[in-house]
Protein backbone atom coordinates (compact mmCIF):
# COMPACT_ATOMS: atom_id res chain seq x y z
CA UNK A 1 0.00 0.00 0.00
CA UNK A 2 1.35 3.41 -0.83
CA UNK A 3 1.65 6.17 1.75
CA UNK A 4 -1.19 8.22 0.23
CA UNK A 5 -3.67 5.33 0.41
CA UNK A 6 -2.57 4.52 3.95
CA UNK A 7 -3.02 8.12 5.06
CA UNK A 8 -6.47 8.26 3.46
CA UNK A 9 -7.54 5.15 5.37
CA UNK A 10 -6.16 6.48 8.64
CA UNK A 11 -8.04 9.75 8.13
CA UNK A 12 -11.29 7.89 7.52
CA UNK A 13 -10.79 5.64 10.55
CA UNK A 14 -10.11 8.61 12.83
CA UNK A 15 -13.62 9.98 12.31
CA UNK A 16 -15.32 6.71 13.26
CA UNK A 17 -16.77 5.88 16.66
CA UNK A 18 -14.96 3.42 18.89
CA UNK A 19 -17.53 0.76 18.04
CA UNK A 20 -17.12 1.35 14.30
CA UNK A 21 -13.33 1.15 14.63
CA UNK A 22 -13.78 -2.23 16.35
CA UNK A 23 -15.93 -3.38 13.42
CA UNK A 24 -13.28 -2.22 10.96
CA UNK A 25 -10.64 -4.11 12.92
CA UNK A 26 -12.79 -7.26 12.93
CA UNK A 27 -13.27 -6.96 9.17
CA UNK A 28 -9.52 -6.53 8.64
CA UNK A 29 -8.90 -9.65 10.76
CA UNK A 30 -11.48 -11.52 8.65
CA UNK A 31 -9.78 -10.45 5.41
CA UNK A 32 -6.35 -11.42 6.74
CA UNK A 33 -7.62 -14.87 7.78
CA UNK A 34 -9.25 -15.30 4.38
CA UNK A 35 -5.95 -14.42 2.67
CA UNK A 36 -4.04 -16.89 4.87
CA UNK A 37 -6.52 -19.66 4.03
CA UNK A 38 -6.28 -18.86 0.32
CA UNK A 39 -2.47 -18.93 0.47
CA UNK A 40 -2.53 -22.26 2.33
CA UNK A 41 -4.88 -23.74 -0.26
CA UNK A 42 -2.64 -22.53 -3.08
CA UNK A 43 0.38 -24.15 -1.38
CA UNK A 44 -1.52 -27.40 -1.03
CA UNK A 45 -2.63 -27.32 -4.64
CA UNK A 46 0.95 -26.87 -5.83
CA UNK A 47 1.92 -29.97 -3.84
CA UNK A 48 -0.93 -32.13 -5.13
CA UNK A 49 0.71 -33.20 -8.42
CA UNK A 50 3.92 -34.19 -6.62
CA UNK A 51 1.99 -36.18 -4.04
CA UNK A 52 0.00 -37.93 -6.73
CA UNK A 53 3.16 -38.72 -8.69
CA UNK A 54 4.72 -40.15 -5.53
CA UNK A 55 1.77 -42.51 -5.14
CA UNK A 56 0.10 -40.82 -2.20
CA UNK A 57 -3.53 -41.82 -1.76
CA UNK A 58 -6.11 -39.01 -1.87
CA UNK A 59 -7.73 -38.20 1.48
CA UNK A 60 -11.29 -37.18 2.18
CA UNK A 61 -12.46 -33.80 3.43
CA UNK A 62 -13.24 -35.45 6.77
CA UNK A 63 -9.66 -36.73 7.03
CA UNK A 64 -8.34 -33.27 6.18
CA UNK A 65 -10.57 -31.72 8.86
CA UNK A 66 -9.34 -34.26 11.40
CA UNK A 67 -5.70 -33.50 10.53
CA UNK A 68 -6.30 -29.76 10.85
CA UNK A 69 -8.04 -30.25 14.20
CA UNK A 70 -5.15 -32.39 15.47
CA UNK A 71 -2.56 -29.85 14.30
CA UNK A 72 -4.46 -27.02 15.99
CA UNK A 73 -4.75 -29.00 19.21
CA UNK A 74 -1.02 -29.74 19.14
CA UNK A 75 -0.19 -26.10 18.46
CA UNK A 76 -2.61 -25.03 21.20
CA UNK A 77 -0.97 -27.41 23.66
CA UNK A 78 2.40 -25.80 22.94
CA UNK A 79 1.07 -22.27 23.36
CA UNK A 80 -1.52 -22.97 26.04
CA UNK A 81 -4.43 -21.98 23.77
CA UNK A 82 -7.42 -24.29 23.36
CA UNK A 83 -8.14 -25.41 19.80
CA UNK A 84 -11.27 -24.06 18.11
CA UNK A 85 -13.77 -26.40 16.49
Amino acid sequence: MNAMAEQTLVSKIRILSTQDVAEVEDFIDFLAAKARKRAALERLLTLAPALEAAGAKPISEEEIAAEVKAARAQRGAKTGIAARH
